[in-house]
C-alpha cells in the first residue's frame, strides 16, 4: 500500500510555526542555501539534507527521520520536496508531507495579527515570517493607512475588502534596502498619498508626499505622528500612534539596533543612530509599545504571533540600548556586521524607481533573510 503525500500551504505552516506546534522538517536544499536561511520555530526541529544526495541514496536519511511524527520536506520552489516527499512515501514512510511553493511560498506569506484597539478602530502587524518583515495597517473609522508594505499587497487588498476600509495614506519609514516595498503600487492602485522621507527620496524618480517631522496624518479618529529619527538612513522616520504604539521601522528592533551601512555611510550615520537611541527615543515615554519594521529570529514573537515590547523593557533589556561609551556604540554598529541583505543595491534601485524588474526577478532579489540589524 502507497502512503499519500499531503501537501502543506505557506499559510499552513507559518500558523503552526506561530502556534508552537512540533515540527520535524526534512529541507532539501544546498547546504549553503540552508546555512545562509532557513525556517525556524521555537518547536522546530530541522534537518538538510540535499536532494543531490538523496535521489540516489535516500537511505542517508531514511534511519535519522522520526517513525512517530509529521515530517515536512521543504525546498526552494516545491519541486525537489515533492520528489524526495514521494520517494519516502513509496520507501514506506507515513504522514509525509510538502511544502507548496517552498521557501519562496513561505517567506512570501503575510499573517495579519491584530495588536490592539485605536481610538475608532485597530491596528494590524502583518507578519511575514518567512523574510522576518514586518508592516502595518492602522485602521479607523471606515479608512486605512499602511505602513512599510510589502511588495506582495494582495494581502492588503483582502483585508480592506474584508473590513470595507478606504486607504487614507500609505508611508515608508525609510527607503528600504532588504525588500521592495509596496507602497508605490497601493498608492497608485487605491489613488492614494504616498509619504517618504525626503532625505532618503533625493535620487528617487517618482513624484511622494514628503514626511517631515512632528507631521501629523490623521486616520478616521487616530492620529499619526510622524517623529524623525535617522540612523539607519539619513531620513529615517518613526511613527506615534494614538500617543501609544511606536512604529519604529529599522532603527530599532526588539532584540537588536538597526545598522547604518546599507547606504555605504556607515562613520556618517553612527552618531544619528546613538541619537535617535540614546536620546530622542528617552524622552518619548517607558510605556509606549515597540512595533519595529523586522525581527531576526523567532524567540522575539510573542505567543500570539506577535512581535511588540515595552520601549521601557526594552532600555533595560536591548545590548543595544545600553552601550554607555560612544567608541564602543561606534565599533559595535560599524565593525564586525553581518553580511549585507542579498541584492540590497537593486532592492534599493528598485524602490527609487531607477529601475523595474520583472515579477520573477524580483522574487529571486527577495530570497533571503532581511539583515537589518546589528548582531
Amino acid at each position: 500500500m502507497t502512503t499519500t503525500v499531503k501537501d502543506l500551504t505557506a499559510k499552513e505552516l507559518t500558523r503552526k510555526i506561530m502556534d508552537g506546534e512540533r515540527m520535524f522538517i526534512l529541507d532539501v536544499r544546498p547546504k549553503e542555501a540552508f546555512d545562509d536561511w532557513k525556517v525556524e520555530g521555537k518547536n522546530v526541529k530541522i534537518l538538510n539534507k540535499p536532494f543531490s544526495e538523496l535521489k540516489d541514496n535516500l537511505a542517508s536519511v531514511q534511519s535519522t527521520l522520526p517513525n512517530d511524527e509529521a515530517i515536512y520536506v521543504i525546498c526552494a520552489k516545491g519541486n525537489s520536496s515533492a520528489k524526495t516527499a514521494e520517494m519516502l512515501a513509496e520507501a514506506g514512510m507515513e504522514n509525509i508531507y510538502s511544502v507548496e511553493g517552498g521557501m519562496q511560498a513561505w517567506s512570501e506569506y503575510l499573517e495579519p495579527v491584530k495588536i490592539g484597539e485605536l481610538a475608532g478602530g485597530e491596528i494590524y502587524q502583518f507578519v511575514r515570517i518567512g523574510k522576518g518583515c514586518l508592516s502595518y495597517a492602522i485602521v479607523s473609522k471606515g479608512e486605512v493607512a499602511f505602513i512599510d508594505p510589502s511588495r506582495l499587497v494582495e494581502p492588503y487588498k483582502t483585508f480592506m475588502k474584508d473590513r470595507n476600509v478606504q486607504v487614507k495614506a500609505v508611508l515608508d519609514s525609510h527607503l528600504h534596502a532588504d525588500h521592495i516595498s509596496g507602497g508605490r503600487a497601493l498608492s497608485k492602485e487605491y489613488d492614494s498619498p504616498y509619504y517618504l522621507p525626503p532625505k532618503d527620496a533625493e535620487e528617487v524618480q517618482y513624484t511622494f508626499n514628503e514626511l517631515t517631522d512632528d507631521m501629523e496624518i490623521e486616520v478616521g479618529d487616530t492620529t499619526i505622528k510622524a517623529v524623525y529619527s535617522p540612523g539607519h538612513t539619513i531620513g529615517s522616520t518613526s511613527f506615534i500612534v494614538d500617543q501609544h504604539y511606536l512604529l519604529t521601522g529599522d532603527i530599532l528592533f526588539i532584540d537588536s539596533i538597526g545598522r547604518p551601512d546599507l547606504a555605504g555611510k556607515a562613520e556618517d550615520w553612527v552618531g544619528d543612530l546613538r541619537d535617535t537611541l540614546y536620546s530622542r527615543y528617552k524622552h518619548l515615554g517607558d510605556d509606549l509599545i515597540v512595533l519595529p519594521a523586522h525581527f531576526m529570529t523567532i524567540d522575539e514573537m510573542n505567543e500570539d504571533g506577535s512581535i511588540s515590547h515595552r520601549l521601557g523593557d526594552l532600555y533595560q533589556k536591548n545590548h543595544g540600548l545600553n552601550i554607555e561609551n560612544e567608541e564602543e556604540f561606534r565599533h559595535t554598529v560599524t565593525e564586525n556586521l553581518p553580511p549585507q541583505p542579498n541584492s540590497y543595491e537593486k532592492i534599493r534601485e528598485t524602490n527609487m524607481g531607477k529601475i523595474n524588474p520583472e515579477q520573477d526577478e524580483k522574487r529571486e532579489m527577495e530570497t533571503g533573510p532581511n539583515r537589518c540589524a546589528v548582531r
